[in-house]
């Protein structure tokens, strides 16, 4: 373990009681085991902080942080950055499930192929639909015109590459991940997309659903380059 780079996972969490401690688990059951999970409490108003705590005590691995108040999702990574060590970064939704090998596979493929970042498909929980599906085919620059391919819970990037780019947009409130994602292609990072799905993403009332115009209007800023 010693002579694997440190991970850093980075969770932001809003009033997530019903799932916090399934995404939690699923990173606590990752085979690759030098990491450590970066929590972000948004200004719950449920019981989602008591139950960070109980996992943190039981777990060194787990660091937690928490915002006074809400302050969304943009700002809530950008702080988890910050706080974090790892030379590498992996995303993860607070309520969504990470295959146990996801973070082993996404590194091997970093490694093996000198990637600056990478992300899987992913199966979606309700349907058992896999995610994307005859778009994973197509260029991610040609898709990126229409909308974002990458599943922002399965990102792994590299520290500096994050830093380069200054981080994620504040200005974006909604569509964080859209933005980043045309910025780092627009600089001709190297990645990929893992064919295997490595990651189980919710779709049933999460940020995307519940904000869906703002989302959309966002999204529309990140095409014009705005």
């Amino acid at each position: 373990m010693n002579n694997l780079p440190l991970i850093s996972v980075l969770m932001a969490t809003y009033n997530d009681e019903n799932t916090i401690l399934s995404a939690i688990k699923s990173i606590q059951n990752q085979t690759y085991k030098n990491l450590e999970l970066f929590v972000l409490d948004d200004g719950s108003t449920d019981n989602t902080f008591e139950l960070l705590k109980s996992a943190a005590d039981n777990d060194s691995r787990i660091k937690l942080l928490r915002n006074a108040k809400n302050m969304g999702l943009t700002k809530s990574l950008n702080l988890l950055i910050k706080s974090s060590n790892g030379d590498i970064i992996a995303r993860h939704d607070a309520d969504d499930i990470s295959l146990p090998q996801r973070i082993d596979t996404q590194f091997t493929y970093m490694k093996k192929y000198n990637l600056d970042f990478c992300s899987s498909r992913a199966v979606i929980m309700n349907s058992k639909t896999k995610i994307p599906n005859i778009s994973y085919y197509f260029p991610k620059k040609v898709l990126l015109r229409f909308k974002n391919p990458f599943i922002h819970g399965t990102l792994m990037i590299k520290r500096y590459v994050m830093e380069e780019v200054g981080n994620y947009d504040e200005y974006y409130y909604y569509s964080q991940d859209y933005k980043l994602m045309i910025t780092l292609l627009n600089k001709g990072y190297k990645f990929r997309v893992l064919k295997e799905p490595l990651y189980l993403l919710n779709t049933k009332n999460n940020i995307s659903t519940l904000n869906y115009l703002d989302q959309k209007k966002y999204a529309k800023y990140a095409k014009r380059g705005k």
